[in-house]
């Protein structure tokens, strides 16, 4: 049975083949961005208006807010670097809620600010970089889990507050007159550090006694409450992207809207996705011979391979080709074993033994069955007569004798 010039062949994908070969996949994805969705809207609740004290949701800092105007505190949520460092002064406590999202000339510029007032300044969780500016000669250890923990320290607000939930970051520092409070693993999670021109610096390495849901836990709200409201204003300081401090010229690419932690994640990620992509690419191997759904005549697969040839201008394949296919005719002709058919010094010699005297081929047997490619398509044409005129004088050896 012979192939059918029609539109398509047995081998084009058809839509039903691309759909059951994708489907899978299809599946996996629809499955990873539902799950996404539902979780992004299962938590969208919690984190919703996080340390923020005008919120009352479970991760909101409404609560402590609340106690803190009782008491006779005002509370001044800032969102720039500038408007934190106009508002510190020395009867006023800055809190920054989350201080590793500051650059270094934010975090430069409130410091100095906040040495000049002389007052208190609470960093929550802080990482490296505030570290090196706030407190120089701290450390950040390993994380610790959030649990109950004692004080065992002279800090006041601590000894009035007895064991409260903190954890998180620990700290050690060589500060002498530091306070190191609720010590986990012999390393503080609070840390209080009183600066020379008055004031102080207290670390806390984890947010959990702010959070509404657990401020009636334990001594959490005592202890926040001491902290908070140790001057009767308390400015706090929720970082925010849009800050146009963060940049040079005030103007924020969409990396610098990146928190640095998620940066590392991000290069994590694409190197897995190289790594992951290198271990299941497909490794291009020997060709293995398929059979064919119908049978195609040979003479249409030699006219599409020269096609191909010509498309790409690969003369010197189609030459080792004719050439090739020659040799292996001439060999078992001139008796040559199919094994030496490729090699000069054996078929040479038989080739031109096997010759009629008057045999014309047009050039030389050597340039003949093993010379170089063709210059143009012309000299491949000639070429393939050439080496059609030398296998009918093998086979024919009586048309070329004389008369």
């Amino acid at each position: 049975m012979s192939a059918t010039t029609t539109g398509t062949t047995s081998l084009t994908p058809t839509t039903r083949r691309l759909w059951t070969r994708s489907r899978g996949l299809l599946a996996g994805l629809l499955v990873l961005v539902l799950g996404g969705v539902g979780l992004a809207v299962l938590r969208s609740g919690d984190q919703h208006g996080r340390l923020d004290p005008r919120s009352v949701d479970r991760y909101g800092s409404g609560a402590v807010a609340a106690l803190l105007a009782d008491r006779g505190v005002d509370t001044r949520v800032v969102t720039t670097t500038e408007e934190a460092a106009a508002a510190a002064g020395p009867d006023t406590t800055v809190l920054v809620a989350d201080p590793d999202l500051l650059t270094r000339r934010q975090l430069d510029t409130l410091h100095r600010a906040t040495g000049r007032a002389a007052g208190r300044t609470i960093l929550l969780t802080p990482g490296p970089a505030a570290l090196d500016v706030f407190a120089p000669g701290t450390k950040a250890g390993t994380p610790a889990d959030v649990e109950p923990l004692s004080p065992r320290c002279a800090l006041p607000a601590a000894r009035a507050a007895g064991d409260a939930e903190l954890g998180g970051l620990r700290y050690s520092t060589s500060a002498r007159a530091a306070d190191r409070c609720y010590p986990s693993d012999g390393e503080a999670t609070l840390l209080r550090l009183p600066a020379t021109a008055g004031g102080d610096t207290v670390l806390l390495g984890a947010p959990d006694i702010l959070y509404n849901h657990r401020l009636a836990e334990r001594g959490n709200a005592s202890l926040a409450l001491h902290l908070l409201g140790s001057h009767k204003h308390l400015v706090w300081y929720l970082p925010s992207v849009s800050d146009p401090s963060s940049t040079q010229d005030g103007r924020r690419s969409f990396f610098d809207l990146i928190p640095s932690g998620w940066r590392w994640a991000l290069l994590q990620l694409l190197v897995a996705a190289a790594v992951a992509g290198f271990w299941r690419a497909r490794r291009l191997g020997p060709l293995v011979p398929e059979r064919l759904p119908v049978t195609v005549p040979a003479a249409e697969t030699t006219e599409g391979h020269a096609r191909l040839y010509q498309q790409a201008g690969a003369r010197d394949r189609a030459a080792d080709v004719l050439r090739a296919a020659a040799r292996t005719r001439l060999a078992p002709l001139t008796g040559v074993p199919p094994t030496h058919a490729h090699t000069p010094d054996i078929l040479l010699p038989a080739v031109s033994a096997r010759l009629p005297a008057n045999a014309e081929t047009g050039t030389a047997l050597h340039p003949l069955l093993f010379g170089p490619a063709p210059a143009d398509d012309k000299a491949l044409v000639v070429l393939a007569d050439q080496l059609d005129k030398l296998e009918r004088s093998i086979l024919s050896p009586e048309r070329h004798a004389p008369p």
